[in-house]
């Protein structure tokens, strides 16, 4: 395992990220397919795990973005691609639970955070 760097310009390792680096991230499909972005990361306040990915789709230049938690385990870094991968269908993204826009807190609490996770049949995370 790669030992973090004590310069704090270091953003990225062989085996860690900086949270701004993967923001606005290209997601695909392993055909290819760009799905979305990825606009945040939320993280377990107290455990420190990565719970989900905030990813945009559906709009134009970023007008009329849905903004979409993806549980983290679902997204996968594809060095080919440049960016991560997802096997999420059109239709599952459509009738995905969603955030009200991008720049609003919303109250993501655990009967919410279990509704996505049930939705995309994943184990949560706690």
């Amino acid at each position: 395992m790669a030992v973090p760097s004590s310069d704090p310009s270091v953003r990225e390792t062989s085996s860690l990220i900086a949270s701004d680096k993967v923001e606005d991230t290209p997601v695909y499909r392993s055909n290819g397919d760009k799905v979305g972005r990825i606009q945040r990361v939320m993280l377990e306040k107290r455990g420190g795990r990565v719970a989900f990915a905030v990813m945009s789709f559906g709009g134009f230049l970023g007008i009329g973005d849905d903004y979409c938690p993806v549980p983290w385990s679902l997204l996968k870094y594809n060095e080919d691609l440049g960016g991560y991968e997802v096997n999420i269908t059109d239709q599952q993204l459509k009738n995905a639970p969603k955030f009200p826009s991008d720049d609003e807190d919303t109250d993501l609490n655990r009967a919410r955070e279990t509704e996505v996770f049930n939705y995309y049949g994943v184990t949560p995370y706690w």
